[in-house]
């Protein structure tokens, strides 16, 4: 299954690396792609999107999903 979420606070290549990590970090999903110019993460897999969300905002970059 394929999320979409907007993410907040993105400034550099660092913020992209620290996103990155955080969603491959959460169980059942296999990849995160975060594009810094759209401020768009996707990711591949099963995941509550609560999960996700809380996630984003643990790790500084609050998020909402994308449509």
């Amino acid at each position: 299954m394929r999320h979409q979420y907007k993410i907040e606070n993105m400034k550099c290549a660092g913020c992209v690396s620290a996103v990155k990590s955080a969603l491959e970090g959460i169980p059942g999903i296999e990849s995160a792609e975060v594009d810094l110019e759209t401020a768009l993460a996707t990711l591949e897999g099963e995941a509550d999107d609560a999960m996700i969300l809380k996630t984003l905002e643990e790790a500084g970059y609050p998020g909402s999903p994308a449509e």
